[in-house]
């Protein structure tokens, strides 16, 4: 039968592992229906994926495309989590350099469809041009992508906004009550979005053009947690919008204990049920020096023992090196644990002694949260990660520690009677229980097993009638 064919897919996500995971987690789901994907990265970011489990090992080709040299770029630099803040946007024009070699790649394996990224504003009019269908997959929550508008809105086509201020309230396109907005220092944060950068392309202008030219949108969210989101992208982007579920994330246990998450599980072993902070802050978001110290103090004067996941460096290329305040390590000696290497989170928020997360407000962050049903404490960075907060804090799902609206400054007293608020206090019940309850929806495995399957149905229905017989599918 036609409509049991496998599917051919080609999966290119930004060179992120915020983005990588999320794609990978699709790409494991795509796998496990029987269809074969062609998962594109840079050699050195392929190499650090998470081993696959052996029966989607044939499913799943790992293909290396490697970067061009780029002039301020370092050689080995690879994925955003290599390089300080202010050099990502020559990483992105290293990936832009991968046109031809991506181009060759998709002749010679003439897949069903490409899912791309916001990052690749080019492929989509490749795809076309080769008679492949393209969906631009957004690892972005819909109350993000539908506050950051059409696509003519995102390339600056019809100047319904015209200054960073616009930003900070609502558009008028959404059409009912929310407060999901930037706050002013969030907005400063990330003001090169917007602009043209020495990649030549700003980076609203390149998920306009992702969205302008590609067949349909994937999105990774679902009708029960923000419905009226998504039904809002149908009316901005006039083609389809299909959400794929919350991409829980899953692990391979190969069987042979981590002698990293060993010696940590030893000292979670050792702490009260419920009661340790754990903090983490993604593969991008660096805290400032100042910001540091407040978080560090702040941790501190909690009394509560903590796990702190703390990057010191954005690469080996970052000249600004983190330091604690003096004396830190020696007074929360026993108490808490600063680890500034590789952790598995995922092994940690499951650890029955965990009893918050502090947070930068990722979604695969949040997903993994609710996952372990640990309730969060957020404090802001980067991207979409205002937005997502202001979603968990409508839906009581969050606490975000109270900052200066100009500047984003935060004192160590305001995190210290924020994690006590969500994890220790009555008056902070509620986000312990919305967390729980919000569990099912989240990781619930037959509606997201129902998110796929309606995935899949779209794509073989609607891939190019001059590919069935294309003969394209290797195992």
């Amino acid at each position: 039968m036609v409509e049991d064919k496998k599917l051919h897919i080609v999966m290119f996500p930004w060179l992120a592992f915020g983005h990588i995971i999320p794609n990978l987690e699709l790409a494991k789901l795509i796998a496990e229906k029987g269809h074969l994907v062609n998962f594109v990265s840079s050699p050195r970011n392929i190499h650090r994926l998470p081993k696959l489990p052996p029966h989607l090992s044939p499913l799943i080709k790992l293909v290396k495309l490697p970067l061009s040299k780029v002039q301020n770029l370092p050689q080995d630099a690879e994925a955003t989590t290599d390089v300080p803040y202010n050099v990502v946007q020559f990483l992105k024009k290293a990936y832009d350099e991968l046109q031809q070699p991506m181009t060759r790649f998709l002749e010679s394996s003439k897949p069903d469809w490409i899912l791309y990224d916001f990052a690749p504003y080019w492929i989509g009019s490749i795809a076309s041009k080769l008679g492949i269908k393209s969906a631009f997959f957004s690892i972005f929550n819909a109350p993000f992508l539908g506050f950051m508008g059409s696509a003519s809105t995102l390339m600056g086509i019809d100047n319904s906004r015209t200054t960073l201020e616009d930003y900070l309230v609502p558009p008028p396109w959404v059409p009912f009550p929310t407060t999901v907005a930037f706050r002013h220092f969030e907005i400063m944060r990330i003001a090169d979005s917007f602009s043209d950068n020495d990649s030549g392309v700003s980076d609203t202008f390149r998920a306009g053009m992702c969205l302008q030219n590609c067949d349909i949108v994937l999105i990774r969210s679902c009708f029960e947690f923000e419905g009226e989101w998504i039904q809002l992208l149908e009316n901005l982007y006039k083609k389809p919008v299909l959400p794929v579920g919350q991409l829980p994330s899953t692990a391979y246990e190969d069987g042979k204990e981590n002698e990293t998450w060993q010696w940590m599980k030893d000292w979670l072993d050792k702490q009260n049920r419920g009661t340790v902070v754990y903090v983490a802050f993604g593969s991008e978001a660096k805290p400032s020096q100042d910001e540091a110290r407040e978080i560090a103090l702040g941790l501190e004067k909690s009394e509560l023992p903590f796990f702190w996941v703390l990057r010191t460096q954005r690469g080996p290329y970052d000249p600004e090196i983190l330091r604690l305040p003096e004396g830190f390590e020696e007074r929360t000696h026993g108490r808490g644990v600063v680890c500034t290497g590789w952790a598995p989170q995922l092994k940690i928020l499951g650890h029955e002694s965990v009893g918050g997360f502090l947070t930068h407000s990722g979604w695969t962050s949040v997903v993994e949260a609710i996952q372990n049903e640990k309730p969060l404490v957020l404090l802001t960075f980067l991207a979409d990660q205002g937005l997502n907060a202001r979603v968990l804090e409508e839906k009581k799902m969050g606490y975000s520690i109270p900052r200066n609206e100009r500047d984003g400054s935060f004192k160590s007293e305001s995190v210290a009677e924020s994690l006590r608020l969500v994890m220790v206090k009555e008056e902070g019940r509620i986000y312990r229980e919305k967390i729980k309850e919000m569990k099912d929806l989240f990781v619930n495995r037959e509606r997201q097993e129902e998110y796929v399957d309606g995935l899949l149905k779209y794509l073989r229905d609607h891939r190019n009638p001059e590919r069935e017989d294309a003969g394209c599918l290797r195992y």
